[in-house]
């Protein structure tokens, strides 16, 4: 994987000195991703022994097992089911994976059937997917075998609405809360209880085989409940959280009334609860998270120490608006210069993680590409000093960045091609301004997906 703008970008920096660190950081870019390739790491992690299959310290014995079912789906499920088939071959039964809209051609697998589906909105095909993965899962023996291949990105490609619910409703909700500003734990929260499949509800089809899923984590904390709406875990959250979330975010007269009508039934109990932990449904489960942002941050480290950096990791839990993180990078950033604070020059930052965007305006942006714009405000004409922000996924927002790069003198070039940092800011418009200023992170999709990295540099 490369940026494919690289001399673009390049080429934008006004002294040596932003060039290196530019160069610098696209090696940073290319890295991060790279340590997240779900196909390396699954092999590095899944491998067959003779009939003992081994994942990290897990083991079992495949002489003793049935069938062996496939299911699962998100940006990196179609990387994850080639070489899981790679590695197990015709031992596997049959499979169902969803994968994003015009990748399945990319992959080869034949007992795996791959379903192209959208994202971040879910479509039709989605719902077919998930209604073939639950009929697969179904009527299975203990001594069966389910297979469930998550990465990002699964809550929307992995779709089945609860019964009474159109797929037109579970769209329009899932877009006010993708505006609202909602951490994705709480857009979550209110997608489960209002699906057949999420929220540990494939585990319970698939009662009484067991388990395994093998995860790439795209959620502060790796929450096993999170990650593609938690298909296979116990599910701690209620109706009743799900509703306050809609509460919280002022959706009550927004979101169409039949979705309200349902979550509230749900909370007084008119309506099945998801499986919680202690279930049941989950005594023959085991969970491996193979890749997450942890594996992003150490490459990010590594290129920094291998060009003399004094490397700071400033948080692994990034949240928040994006903005807002933008403004207090810059800060941290003045502190450096004036203090050598939290470390001395030359210096590379690194927070890992993922913001939220609360889109108020009419522009085209992500919350990447938003959070640079706000820290390109706030370190303009502050000497050295370059940001970036990406998301590994390669889809920054509705759009075809990735993210973008900003140095101390963005502002300048902006105001030559008279542009209005804070106007589209305020517009929610950062796309726009980066494509003029010609400062977009271009990657395409890369078929990962383990969250945000926001990297400062000040020499």
């Amino acid at each position: 994987m490369s940026i494919k703008n690289e001399k673009q970008l390049l080429d934008n920096a006004k002294t040596p000195e932003l060039r290196r660190a530019r160069q610098i950081l696209i090696e940073l870019v290319n890295k991060a991703i790279e340590s997240a390739d779900p196909s390396s790491k699954m092999r590095s992690r899944v491998r067959i022994d003779g009939e003992c299959l081994k994942i990290g310290t897990y083991e079992l014995d495949l002489s003793e097992v049935g069938k062996i079912i496939v299911v699962g789906g998100g940006k990196a499920s179609g990387n994850m089911a080639e070489v899981f088939e790679e590695i197990f071959g015709d031992r596997i039964t049959s499979g169902v994976v969803n994968v994003p809209e015009g990748t399945a051609s990319v992959y080869r697998t034949r007992k795996i059937k791959l379903v192209e589906a959208g994202h971040p909105l879910p479509t039709r095909a989605g719902v077919k997917g998930a209604e073939e993965m639950i009929n697969l899962v179904s009527d299975l023996e203990p001594q069966d075998l389910v297979v469930c291949l998550l990465s990002g990105g699964g809550s929307a490609l992995i779709t089945l609405p609860a019964e009474g619910i159109s797929l037109d409703e579970l769209r329009e909700t899932t877009q006010l809360l993708l505006k609202s500003g909602a951490m994705i734990q709480e857009v979550n929260a209110v997608r489960k209880h209002l699906s057949r499949i999420k929220g540990g509800q494939l585990a319970k089809a698939a009662h009484p085989a067991r388990v395994i899923t093998l995860l790439i984590s795209d959620v502060v904390g790796d929450r096993l409940d999170t990650i593609a709406s938690g298909p296979t875990y116990p599910d701690p959250m209620t109706f009743s959280d799900a509703l306050a979330v809609i509460e919280k975010y002022g959706l009550i007269e927004k979101a169409p009334k039949n979705i309200l009508k349902h979550l509230k039934k749900g909370a007084e109990e008119k309506v099945p609860e998801t499986p919680k932990p202690g279930g049941k449904y989950f005594l023959n489960t085991f969970y491996e998270i193979i890749a997450s942002n942890a594996d992003a941050i150490r490459a990010a480290m590594e290129v920094g120490k291998s060009h003399g950096f004094n490397v700071s990791i400033l948080t692994t839990t990034m949240q928040g608006e994006a903005r807002e993180v933008g403004a207090h990078l810059a800060t941290i950033a003045k502190g450096v210069i004036e203090a050598s604070k939290p470390v001395s020059r030359p210096a590379l930052l690194i927070s890992g993680g993922e913001t939220t965007v609360t889109v108020k305006g009419e522009g085209i942006g992500g919350r990447n590409q938003e959070l640079v714009l706000s820290a390109a405000i706030g370190i303009s004409g502050l000497g050295n000093a370059t940001v970036a922000s990406f998301s590994t996924d390669g889809i920054d927002g509705p759009t075809d960045a990735a993210g973008a790069v900003a140095d101390s003198f963005t502002l300048e070039k902006a105001r030559h091609l008279k542009l209005d940092p804070v106007l589209h800011l305020e517009r929610n418009d950062s796309h726009s301004f980066f494509k003029e200023i010609g400062d977009l992170l271009i990657t395409g999709p890369t078929r990962t997906n383990v969250m945000d990295i926001a990297c400062l540099i000040l020499t």
